[in-house]
């Protein structure tokens, strides 16, 4: 499966459109581009594997895996960038203002369960990032 999320960049946050076969999946909200520093700026663009993950903190999640000079990169549920992300990718339903949206937690089930079912289907998961 091949998901595709295209960004608009804002100097306080990134908002994507994520979508699989051109079709909606959700939109995103990410920290803005820092030089890919950690921690504090969104993942260069590039393509990327998606595998899952479990942690105490995120239960079941997706990691984005290959990032260049970066680890643990995430999907998980978050409605403000600045403030919950560090680096990682919110799914949202509602995009809400730059890097800020609404809905994440149903945003990211819809995904992981689509996600999920690829990789259970046994194929490899692939996300496209482009602006």
């Amino acid at each position: 499966m091949i998901l595709t999320l295209k960004r608009t960049y804002f100097p306080k946050g990134v908002n994507g459109k994520l979508t699989c076969d051109g079709q909606l999946v959700c939109y995103t909200i990410e920290l803005p581009w820092n030089d890919n520093a950690r921690q504090v700026s969104c993942i260069p663009e590039g393509e990327y594997f998606i595998e899952k993950r479990y942690s105490s903190k995120y239960r079941w999640h997706m990691e984005v895996k290959g990032v260049p000079n970066r680890d643990y990169i995430l999907f998980h549920a978050a409605n403000h960038a600045l403030t919950e992300l560090k680096g990682c990718i919110a799914p949202v339903l509602t995009l809400s203002g730059p890097g800020e949206g609404l809905y994440s937690r149903r945003a990211f089930n819809q995904l992981k369960a689509l996600v999920y079912a690829a990789i259970e289907r046994g194929e490899r998961v692939v996300v496209t990032i482009t602006s």
